[in-house]
């Protein structure tokens, strides 16, 4: 190890806060990630790794046994037989059945990115193997999450054989009573939480069923609409339908399933990191014509990883459904037609600087209202008339994020319902909360997963709502105030900082839930220079206290908090600062810049 690097061990100070940060500028504590020293050690010694990367497997839980998989994530090993979920035989019978029939199948899915990516991938394995396909997206304003009476019964009307509703359906048990009355044939494709009992459907294939195994309910939608298409592909071979027809080459795909798996905010381990993992290598080679124009309108004009799909292009994505045309995000990625993708691609790209702009108007008086009167319960729940539904689960999550607690927006219409999403924190299951809500009256309906939900709750019962979650937030979290908390991986000097430690970080990649990116420390750094850029950023360039080693470093959305003022404000100072690595592409040549997630006086 070269003498840069044997810095990254770091320490720890008192009462455990790292380097003695017991509130940063960002009101965080600093901690050490957990991990087994001994473990480390053996990581780096079996596979022939740099230490600081078996220290970092094993604070994220990666074992001797799972480090091969780990390290080298293959679908070969990692992709279980469909099978194994529950109803999936009796789903792909059917819709196989639907393709060899000619029958018209019809695709019913959300309107967020893992709706959208879902859709396109069962409207382009239908196509391929030559079935009849329609998909509809309902309107967000309009027509609200999930399956509805009307919709389904113009879909039959149009010569539906079947529907398959992908990433909703689990909990819709009034709409798919009536369906089944009214002699229409669903498969349900999901995976949100679920209650004991199961609306009436031909298959319900969701792996957070209550009486399934939970081996794979980290997968998102399109996770699951992959193993769907893998176990029709199946049965359609059983039947001889591809002696005389060319079979698809379902891996072509996974550059959706990538995209809907990352921007799912689902944990990237087990079967995800192998979907992420080969479907990013997929996305490099940009073959989907809409996946390239959001690159495109995007300026992502770099090797495209798990950071341009959660944040360049499953926003533009989700741009449709939030404020334009539910329905954009799910033809864009359907499309070969480079220049119809191109169009749809500039129109969501419209839309999501519109999307912008309402989020931050809504945010603001989001704001308002909670700081208006003292905040004493364990959650925020604000609500508001003309707020746009389209992008209050957006503006929850920056709550979430400012109040350290759960948080819940509520746009109130004028019908005298209100549309809401919330998030949560770790340790406090919203979607649970929500479900249990339902079930008590409080809710018009309601669902999620763990760290987010939503819910339509009639005006007159806000109060009992907020009350109910409130107990039960209380109830899970205990007496304790939550503080976030930012866990790092160990400490560096600027110099350390380059582009060797980037390439070997690197290989832990793809990161995102279930595998954060590795956090560093550099300790008692000098601020040399800092700038605002962007109108909310601060470029900086930080140095060692000898002055030997310079380190260019970027601080994102920060100019409104104490963060952003004591970089501007305190040039020459030093401060212990924390955060991640990234590939300069301005310099290029392996030159890499450090992104400053948060800082503390040293």
């Amino acid at each position: 190890m070269t003498a840069p690097l044997a810095a990254l061990a770091g320490e720890e100070a008192d009462a455990g806060f790292y380097l003695g940060v017991a509130r940063s500028l960002c009101g965080r504590q600093w901690r050490q990630a957990p991990g087994d020293d001994r473990l480390a050690l053996a990581l780096a010694q079996r596979f022939g790794l740099p230490e600081v990367l078996g220290r970092i497997m094993a604070s994220r839980g990666i074992d001797l046994d799972g480090a091969e998989a780990f390290l080298e994530p293959r679908l070969r090993s990692a992709l279980p037989d469909p099978s194994l979920l529950r109803d999936m035989d009796k789903a792909a019978a059917r819709l196989a059945a639907a393709v060899t029939a000619g029958e018209q199948i019809a695709v019913f899915g959300d309107y967020d990115v893992d709706g959208a990516t879902s859709s396109a991938l069962l409207q382009r394995f239908f196509e391929a193997v030559g079935g009849k396909v329609a998909v509809y997206i309902p309107d967000r304003q309009k027509e609200g999450y999930g399956p509805n009476l009307p919709a389904l019964l113009r879909l039959q009307a149009a010569g539906a054989g079947v529907v398959v509703t992908v990433d909703c359906g689990t909990t819709a048990h009034d709409v798919l009573a009536a369906a089944a009355a009214a002699g229409i044939e669903i498969v349900v494709v999901d995976h949100h939480v679920a209650e004991p009992a199961l609306p009436p459907a031909l298959a319900i294939v969701n792996p957070n069923r209550l009486d399934e195994s939970g081996a794979h309910g980290q997968l998102a939608a399109v996770g699951v609409a992959f193993l769907l298409i893998v176990a029709v592909n199946r049965a359609l071979r059983d039947t001889g339908w591809f002696n005389n027809r060319p079979a698809p080459h379902l891996l072509q795909w996974l550059d959706l399933v990538a995209l809907g798996t990352v921007c799912d905010v689902v944990p990237l381990t087990g079967i995800n990191r192998a979907l992420v993992a080969q479907g990013l290598k997929v996305m490099q080679r940009r073959g989907n014509p809409g996946i390239a124009a959001l690159a495109d309108v995007g300026r992502a004009n770099e090797r495209l990883e798990a950071y341009h799909a959660g944040f360049i292009l499953g926003p533009r994505v989700n741009a449709g459904g939030r404020v334009g045309s539910a329905d954009l995000g799910s033809r864009l990625l359907a499309t070969d037609d480079p220049a119809l993708a191109q169009e749809l691609a500039r129109q969501l790209d419209g839309f999501n600087s519109e999307r912008r702009e309402i989020e931050a108007a809504v945010l603001e008086a989001a704001i308002a209202a909670v700081e208006a009167r003292p905040l004493t319960a364990p959650l925020v729940f604000v609500a508001g008339a003309g707020w746009h539904p389209g992008v209050i689960g957006i503006v929850a999550s920056r709550l979430k994020e400012r109040y350290n607690r759960p948080a819940c927006v509520v746009a109130l219409g004028e019908d005298g319902i209100g549309k809401g999403s919330g998030r949560s924190v770790a340790g406090v299951a919203l979607g649970d909360i929500v479900i249990a809500a339902r079930q008590e009256g409080l809710l018009l309906n309601g669902g999620g997963h763990a760290m987010a939900a939503g819910f339509a709750v009639a005006a007159g019962g806000l109060e009992a709502f907020s009350d109910f979650l409130a107990a039960r937030i209380a109830a899970a979290i205990g007496s304790e105030e939550i503080v976030p908390r930012l866990m790092l991986d160990g400490a560096l000097t600027p110099a350390a900082a380059n582009g060797e430690l980037y390439a070997m970080v690197e290989r832990l990649a793809p990161f995102g839930a279930g595998n954060p990116e590795p956090r560093f420390a550099i300790p008692a750094a000098r601020l040399l220079y800092a700038e605002p850029v962007g109108g909310q950023h601060v470029r900086c360039t930080i140095g060692d206290g000898a002055g030997t080693a310079r380190l260019k470093a970027i601080a994102f959305r920060c100019m409104e908090n104490a963060l952003g003022a004591a970089l501007l404000e305190r040039s020459g100072a030093l401060f212990h600062f924390a955060g991640h690595l990234r590939a300069d592409t301005w310099a290029g040549n392996g030159a890499v810049q450090f992104c400053i997630d948060d800082a503390a006086p040293a």
